[in-house]
């Protein structure tokens, strides 16, 4: 029997652990021999039988002063997955996302000769476009999610495939909306706001009040606002409870793993800029992006962001389709006055449902996954 093929795969974020384990489960099907995988990442991957040297998706942070904070923890796990490569001899690295640490340990596996191949693309779009010629140099095959990212590589002769966005096969809600209104014990003639304050303890402690406050604001015109806080299982409980019962008048349900079924109950969202607001967009509920980082991180950001909004839902639509509050318009006296604007007017509701539409057909086709897979064997035969 011939010796199994060894690859390294590395996904540092919760949604990056998802896509990861499920690329993973789809190169073990399509791939004629058995291959190990080993890296970092999160429990998606290890249930995939993926021999993990650590779990990244713990101490995901965001913003340059953020990470500079776990420094010595980063220095740690990127010099002891660098010895267990060295140990291990990978035929290739799959590389997820995450672009501050997966493009500098691509350069550490390129000095190594093992070849790279990069899932989920840095938004160089959006700022650090330089980093377009390092990657040119350090990266096997770049598959990229969204359509517009293909067109950018190949301006620069990056071997770059299109294999359309994995949310497109997990995105949907697990039953009826008559049936999750009953088990979550929701009345349909009053409004269901649900709340996305983001995979990151920071991000939690940083939206979840504004959020709350916001729903504060809006119970003084819609009575008995019915709210679903969605929690990241990467963020503890205790952090959610300890800022809800600053708000006793919001009546409110802290709610695990079933993002899309509230989502899907929902007439408006609250939702922390990410992955979530593609998710939010693809089954078409009216939302809100918001989203607060350290002054410092903002005022980096500022100067380096290239593009007039930052919720993948515009980026994608490429016009705003979606309302943006960010940094110091991420106020609860903003949010909530249009929150209530929208939810006074039917027509608003329609023509935002309209724009979110739209969503599904740019993010490309159902199978991202297999694609995805399908191309990586090829490239490692």
């Amino acid at each position: 029997m011939a010796e199994a093929k060894r690859i390294l795969i590395v996904a540092g974020e919760a949604s990056g652990d998802i896509h990861a384990a499920s690329l993973v489960r789809e190169i073990k099907k399509n791939s004629p021999s058995k291959i190990e995988f080993f890296g970092l990442g999160g429990e998606n991957l290890r249930r995939e039988e993926v021999n993990l040297y650590f779990d990244l998706t713990k101490i995901a942070v965001v913003g340059l002063f953020e990470v500079l904070r776990h420094f010595l923890t980063f220095k740690r796990v990127f010099d002891g997955i660098l010895k267990e490569t060295e140990r291990l001899k990978p035929q290739a690295a799959i590389l997820v996302d995450y672009p501050g640490f997966n493009l500098r340990l691509a350069k550490e596996l390129k000095k190594r000769g093992i070849p790279v191949i990069y899932y989920i693309s840095p938004q160089i779009w959006a700022w650090g476009k330089e980093r377009i010629y390092s990657i040119k140099n350090l990266v096997k095959h770049m598959l990229v999610v969204f359509d517009f990212e293909k067109e950018l590589y190949e301006s620069f002769n990056v071997p770059v495939s299109f294999v359309g966005h994995p949310l497109l096969d997990s995105v949907k809600p697990t039953k009826l909306k008559e049936n999750i209104l009953s088990e979550l014990k929701l009345n349909k003639n009053t409004p269901i706001l649900t709340l996305l304050p983001g995979s990151r303890k920071r991000e939690v402690k940083s939206l979840l009040g504004v959020m709350l406050k916001s729903c504060c604001i809006l119970n003084k015109d819609f009575p008995g606002l019915q709210v679903l806080i969605l929690r990241s299982p990467t963020v503890k409980e205790k952090i959610f409870f300890h800022i809800l019962k600053k708000y006793p008048e919001v009546r409110a349900k802290i709610i695990t793993g079933k993002n899309y079924d509230c989502l899907s109950v929902a007439d408006f969202a609250l939702v922390a800029s990410g992955t979530a607001t593609l998710e939010t967009g693809i089954i078409g509920t009216p939302m809100a992006i918001l989203y607060k980082i350290s002054w410092l991180t903002w005022f980096y950001l500022s100067h380096a962001v290239k593009i007039p909004y930052i919720g993948l839902v515009n980026v994608v639509k490429r016009k705003k389709c979606v309302e943006e509050f960010i940094q110091h318009n991420a106020k609860p006296s903003l949010v909530a006055s249009y929150v209530k604007e929208i939810l006074s007017s039917p027509e608003k509701i329609s023509a935002i449902r309209t724009e979110l539409s739209e969503i599904p057909s740019l993010l490309g086709k159902n199978g991202a996954s297999q694609r995805a897979a399908r191309i990586i064997v090829d490239l490692i035969k």
